[in-house]
């Protein structure tokens, strides 16, 4: 089953423990992967789209949130 709930700036950051200005950050500087939406010039990303991305993350290796 996939997740295509639409995460904000905000959603990634809780996701990952952080401020919504580093997430910003990550993204201007290619850290993030391509919008999957957006929204009035919003970007949105799937649930499951960022779960594979911090999966893929260096340091993150065997972590299961």
């Amino acid at each position: 089953m996939t997740d295509r709930k639409l995460w904000s700036y905000k959603d990634i950051a809780a996701h990952i423990r952080v401020q919504p200005d580093t997430v910003r950050s990550y993204r201007k500087h290619g850290h993030l992967p391509s919008p999957d939406h957006v929204e009035s010039g919003k970007p949105y990303w799937y649930a499951d789209t960022i779960r594979a991305w911090v999966a893929s993350r260096p340091g993150n290796r065997g972590r299961r949130d």
